[in-house]
C-alpha cells in the first residue's frame, strides 16, 4: 500500500481548543524532594525570564534574561493557593545547593 503525504489529525486537534504552551515556554512542573519538604519546580528559560527578582539562596538579584528556577511548597499547610503565592525565584546553583 503506497504512503499517504496527507497529514493526520490527533485526538483533541481540531476541536477548535489551542494546544498549552506553557510546558514547551517554561518548562514542565515537576516535584522534587528536598531536606525541608517536598517542592514543586519549574524551570524559567532565559527568554521567558523578563523581571528582575531576588535570590533566597543567596540573597543577590537574578537580571531579566537569566535563566533560573521557580519553586514552591508541595506539602504546605496552608493549601495550594498560599503555596503559589509563596512561590520564589531561585538561582540553578542555588536551588542545587539548598
Amino acid at each position: 500500500m503506497p504512503r499517504s503525504n496527507r497529514p493526520r489529525r490527533s485526538r483533541g486537534e481540531g476541536d477548535g481548543e489551542r494546544p498549552d504552551l506553557s510546558r514547551s515556554l517554561y518548562g514542565g512542573l515537576r516535584p522534587q524532594e528536598k531536606r525541608d519538604g517536598l517542592w514543586n519546580v519549574q524551570s524559567i528559560a532565559a527568554s521567558s525570564a523578563v523581571k528582575p527578582y531576588v535570590c533566597p539562596g543567596c540573597g543577590l538579584g537574578i537580571a531579566p534574561g537569566i535563566a533560573h528556577i521557580v519553586a514552591w511548597r508541595a506539602d504546605g499547610l496552608m493549601g495550594e493557593a498560599d503555596d503559589v503565592a509563596a512561590r520564589r525565584h531561585w538561582h540553578n546553583h542555588c536551588w542545587k545547593i539548598k
